[in-house]
């Protein structure tokens, strides 16, 4: 996977509560193949209206945030189901990171399997971080894994902590194989002195 280092983007106001990973993907789109990509399904329905036309008033379909790789959203954030195509719906669209109070925990951990640092931040900061970005539209903010701190439009820093396993895999862009193959001589070496001790195993 790409590294995680620092990222600075366009950020997108969300300010809803408990947004579920059906309202990030909804369920009928599971089956669709990881290759096939899944762009075009970010609040698929949360976007549109009874007919089906995007929603003007959706922040993601309002010019200023059409190219946004970042949201500021609210407590809660990816809430509901396991589904890991909630991640997948996001990164595919260009986003590297979530800044919310809170997170579904597996929704939390899908996002840094696949790339994305998901930062928390006090219900405060995130409420002043999602006004300053509604009164500036197209405002950037910068998320900096290395310094572990988010810089909001008004150029305030604020820290943040991440799991040290995952932020030493983001910064390298290492996902689970990588992090094995990194082991791989030591997995050889383990090999050899099992086959010296234990060769009855290998018969």
């Amino acid at each position: 996977m790409e590294a995680f280092t620092t990222f600075t983007a366009v950020a997108a106001p969300l300010d809803a509560t408990n947004v579920d990973t059906d309202q990030i993907i909804p369920a009928p789109f599971l089956s669709r193949p990881r290759a096939d990509g899944y762009h075009d399904l970010l609040f698929y329905r949360v976007r549109r209206i009874a007919d089906g036309a995007l929603d003007p008033d959706f922040i993601l379909n309002q010019d200023a945030y059409k190219n946004a790789g970042i949201i500021v959203a609210d407590r809660n954030f990816g809430c509901g189901s396991s589904r890991e195509n909630a991640a997948w719906t996001l990164t595919d669209n260009g986003f590297r990171s979530v800044i919310a109070p809170s997170f579904g925990d597996i929704h939390y951990n899908n996002q840094m399997n696949n790339g994305m640092v998901p930062v928390i931040l006090p219900v405060e900061t995130c409420d002043a971080l999602r006004a300053q970005l509604h009164a500036n539209p197209g405002a950037k903010i910068t998320v900096d894994l290395e310094t572990n701190t988010v810089t909001g439009p008004d150029g305030a820093t604020h820290d943040f902590t991440i799991p040290e396993f995952n932020r030493v895999r983001l910064l390298g862009g290492l996902d689970d194989i990588a992090m094995t193959l990194e082991l791989d001589a030591d997995i050889a070496a383990c090999e050899v002195r099992r086959r010296e001790q234990e060769g009855w195993l290998f018969r």
